[in-house]
């Protein structure tokens, strides 16, 4: 992929544009964003940056337009111009009316509108038009955040073969909350498109792919999940922050006299900071209700500590937020009416923004960093705050609810919603000792500095090429047309021909109930399966996990022969021979186990059959299932340790069978008596890999799906195999 074009893509450009008094002024953002990105072969010629310069395109002219364009381009960025409308409906719409608070679990607040939804398809597809403008087959495409959940799809559709990423930088909700969303199944849908799906932290990527599982029906194995053909990899990277930056800027003569200003302002007192941007799930109310405790609680603390209180202005026209605003203003007006003194102000507050240096000397100087938010994807005020204390002489207090708990242990961890345990945790941190302070401090700056932002966006893309190498290992044996000929022919040209396939998964689909009469064949399978049965010379065979009594029910009046329960049982000449080996003896106390994890798991089923016991889950929400299957994996394999029955995980089982009971052994008695010049097989899952084993060299063996497989071929579904097949039929 050396010499790729990269493109990023987000909603915001890492530049903004204005207009004030009939002139454009251009801006760089200093966004976390902006500074991940930075790192990405910043200098090359073949990077490119699209997105939306911040501007209404109802305020500019066509020539103005074209300036922009011009000046952006120079910043290696592209703009995408979107009107007011499309501001207010896509952005202030779908994105921050419906998916914000919903990912943020404040379904309560939010307000849909068919129109949004709309706006959200029309403005991810004018981004999906632009970047296929800019990309070709082998541009690596970088894809931001909640605003473009359905462009990873669009993407895909016109350009197959492109590398694809998507990294959302919000929380990732419950599949219990996700399914809310009206158009939950087309968002899902959307973020698929793309070869690599990443996260912040596990939880993210584990709902993701639950609603994934049980909203679209696409399992996953260690974060692998097959989807159109193709590998998706869904993993988590905890963005880190330009950890250096910080350090530099604390040691800045002019932030160095800031700190010293803020330290002679609160002399003698403790300084608690909260900085955030005004917003209903940074849990600004909960901690001021805290603090407003421990001066209750704890008067003694009265003149000797202060919380410097610091929001961000953030979407003010709208009216959640101006209510919000309003009862931070009254609340903070009450608690400092009511403590404060001629001399002593208990909250200093402000509602501005801050320029770098002057939050960076905030960080500083404060003693405790108050980071508590209801719900927060990240939170990277935790991990600045971190940076920015060059004597690691600070304390963070930091929400359970915040992505960055996972990494900062050694924070104090609070219930945000806990307003009693805010304020317990604020005392302990007002006197904690020196040396655990330093301790706790300097741990999580190592980590931090280990792992910075520049180490997470590169990590990222490794990993996407890393994905499109996997990609390229399944697809290397996909069967095309030149070896699709070069079977019919073979077949054609071949005196006996033996074709074994495998049936659920292979030539029929799978049935969320065992129940066989679900499975049984459509009037068009069978029919292609008497006419391969009969083609002069060709012997068919169906080798299947069925019991005898369900293959004789659907093909007892066919010219095939069958093998049942993965061939313990032989029908040939219509009569059923079975195997010799006992399985009985064995049932009773791997039954027992099973009946308990049925009663326990909702969903389940046991099947049982005269040579292998089954248990199925594929009605078992994902979640749960994980942890069954493999809960009892791991029981049966010690019950089972002295004996010769052998437990493997399956498509959706459990099945426990005689060690010498397989397909590839069935298969190779078949090969004794067939003696062919051409053999098919064809199957789908890992007991049809035995007999992919067993066949000569020349066989053609075909695998149906991805996965890794022995087989010289793989074909991408069941569709595909039926396809191959009547073209055989018809030769």
């Amino acid at each position: 992929m050396r010499g790729s074009k990269i493109i990023i893509v987000s909603n915001r450009l890492p530049v903004y544009v204005s207009k004030e008094n009939g002139k454009l002024i251009f801006g760089r953002s200093s966004g976390g964003l902006a500074t991940a990105m930075s790192s990405i072969d910043a200098k090359a010629s073949n990077r490119v940056w699209i997105g939306w310069p911040g501007i209404s395109a109802d305020k500019l002219t066509a020539a103005e337009k074209a300036a922009v364009g011009r000046k952006l381009k120079t910043y290696g960025c592209r703009p995408i111009f979107l009107t007011d409308k499309q501001i207010k409906k896509f952005y202030g719409g779908y994105c921050n009316a419906i998916l914000w608070p919903l990912f943020h679990y404040f379904q309560s607040l939010i307000k849909y509108r068919e129109a949004d939804w709309l706006a959200y398809q029309a403005v991810n597809k004018l981004f999906q038009k632009a970047v296929a403008s800019e990309a070709d087959k082998n541009s690596l495409i970088w894809v931001h955040d909640y605003h473009l959940m359905l462009l990873p799809a669009m993407l895909r559709h016109s350009l197959p073969q492109a590398s694809i990423g998507y990294f959302l930088h919000i929380p990732f909700p419950s599949y219990e909350i996700f399914r809310l969303l009206p158009n939950r199944k087309e968002i899902l849908k959307g973020l698929m498109g793309a070869d690599l799906i990443g996260f912040h932290i596990y939880d993210y990527a584990r709902h993701f792919l639950n609603s994934v599982s049980r909203i679209l029906g696409v399992e996953n194995k260690y974060g692998l999940a097959e989807f159109k053909d193709r590998i998706v990899k869904v993993d988590t990277f905890p963005i880190g922050i330009d950890y250096d930056k910080f350090q530099a800027a604390i040691t800045r003569p002019n932030t160095k006299k800031e700190i010293d200003s803020i330290n002679r302002n609160y002399d003698g007192q403790k300084i608690i900071l909260s900085i955030d941007r005004l917003d209903y799930t940074k849990g600004i109310l909960q901690r001021l209700a805290a603090f407003e405790l421990l001066l209750k609680e704890h008067p003694g603390l009265i003149k000797k500590v202060v919380l410097i209180m610091v929001t961000i202005p953030s979407r003010t026209n709208v009216q959640t937020y101006k209510d919000l605003k309003q009862e931070i203003d009254q609340t903070v007006g009450r608690i400092n009416g009511k403590y404060a003194s001629s001399d002593w102000t208990p909250i200093a507050y402000q509602f501005k923004n801050l320029a770098f240096e002057n939050t960076a000397a905030l960080y500083a100087a404060a003693d405790v960093a108050l980071v508590t938010p209801l719900r927060d994807g990240m939170n990277l005020v935790a991990k600045e705050y971190l940076a920015s204390q060059s004597d690691a002489d600070g304390v963070l207090i930091l929400s359970e609810m915040a992505g960055a708990i996972d990494e900062l242990q050694e924070s104090l961890h609070v219930n945000p919603n806990d307003v009693r345990s805010i304020k317990s945790a604020l005392l302990k941190a007002l006197n904690m000792p020196k040396a655990e302070r330093l301790q706790r401090m300097e741990t999580m700056q190592q980590r931090l500095e280990a792992y910075n932002v520049h180490d997470w966006s590169s990590d990222f893309i490794d990993q996407l090429k890393q994905v499109k190498l996997i990609q390229a290992e399944q697809t290397a044996k996909l069967l095309d047309s030149k070896s699709r000929r070069l079977i019919v022919d073979a077949f054609k040209e071949s005196n006996r021909r033996l074709i074994i396939l495998d049936y659920d998964g292979t030539i029929q689909r799978f049935f969320r109930s065992p129940d066989p009469e679900l499975a049984k064949p459509s009037k068009n399978l069978r029919s292609l399966i008497e006419k391969l049965g009969k083609q002069a010379d060709t012997k068919l065979c169906i080798v299947s996990g069925r019991t005898p009594e369900a293959l004789e029910s659907w093909f007892a009046d066919l010219p095939i022969k069958l093998i049942a329960e993965h061939g313990a049982w032989v029908r040939d000449d219509n009569k059923w021979s079975r195997a010799r080996n006992s399985f009985s003896k064995h049932n009773q106390k791997i039954l027992t186990l099973l009946r308990q994890y049925a009663r326990r798991t909702v969903g389940s089923n046991i099947e049982e059959k005269a040579y292998s016991l089954v248990w199925h889950y594929r009605n078992v929400p994902a979640e749960l299932a994980y942890v069954r299957n493999r809960s009892l994996k791991k029981e049966l394999d010690e019950l089972l340790r002295k004996t010769n029955l052998v437990a493997h995980l399956g498509n959706k089982i459990i099945e426990i069978k005689p060690r010498n009971i397989n397909k590839g052994l069935a298969v190779r008695k078949l090969l004794k008596s067939a003696k062919s010049d051409f053999i098919l097989c064809i199957g789908d899952d890992y007991t049809d890999e035995d007999m992919y084993k067993v066949l000569p060299a020349g066989a053609f063996t075909i695998k149906v799906g991805l996965g890794k497989t022995d087989a010289h071929f793989r074909l991408p579904d069941i569709d595909a195999a039926l396809s191959l097949l009547k073209k055989i039929a018809q030769a």
